[in-house]
């Protein structure tokens, strides 16, 4: 839960997931847990023992890992259905993967002597992030054109569609932001 204990928080796992969903079409309920509350977190304790939030309830069973639960909603809300979201290039999925760890390590660190350091690894992959980015995706390159695309002009990770990839990434790049 958000700060006021009820309104949707800024779980970056848990944004992934709204993300997931809302791109399928798929209607779902939310329920905010504010992790403070004793009650709350006795009924947690009794539905997914020993795991924190986002899970997913399906069926009377439930799905507590992030990256289980993303693969559970691909297999099972697919075509022709509900949309394959998949990146089709296999980059896409591991552009900026280790952003969040270099700003969590930059932002909780204890040792001032460090902080350029860590600054200047967390801007690395951001620039690194960057050039995937600007680069040409396969299927952007014409290999009959006389032109050479040199700049890509997708929207988003791996083309102009979002994608797991980017369902990964974007909730991670809103708190780095």
């Amino acid at each position: 839960a958000g700060s006021d204990g009820q309104s949707i928080g800024n779980c970056p796992f848990s944004q992934r997931l709204f993300m997931v969903l809302w791109l399928k079409g798929v209607t779902f309920n939310v329920t905010t847990v504010d992790m403070r509350r004793k009650f709350e977190n006795k009924f947690l304790e009794d539905l997914a023992p020993g795991t924190q939030p986002p899970f997913l309830l399906y069926e009377n069973e439930v799905k507590t890992d992030t990256n289980k639960i993303e693969e559970f909603l691909e297999e099972n809300l697919c075509p022709p259905k509900y949309p394959r979201l998949a990146a089709r290039n296999p980059e896409s999925n591991t552009a900026g993967s280790n952003i969040f760890s270099k700003f969590s390590a930059f932002i909780k660190n204890p040792n001032p002597a460090q902080n350029d350091m860590l600054e200047k690894g967390l801007v690395k992959s951001l620039m690194s992030l960057d050039m995937y980015l600007k680069t040409p995706l396969p299927e952007e390159v014409d290999e009959n054109s006389v032109e050479e695309q040199t700049v890509s002009t997708r929207r988003f990770l791996d083309g102009n569609e979002l994608t797991l990839a980017d369902c990964n990434l974007l909730p991670k790049l809103h708190i780095v932001q």
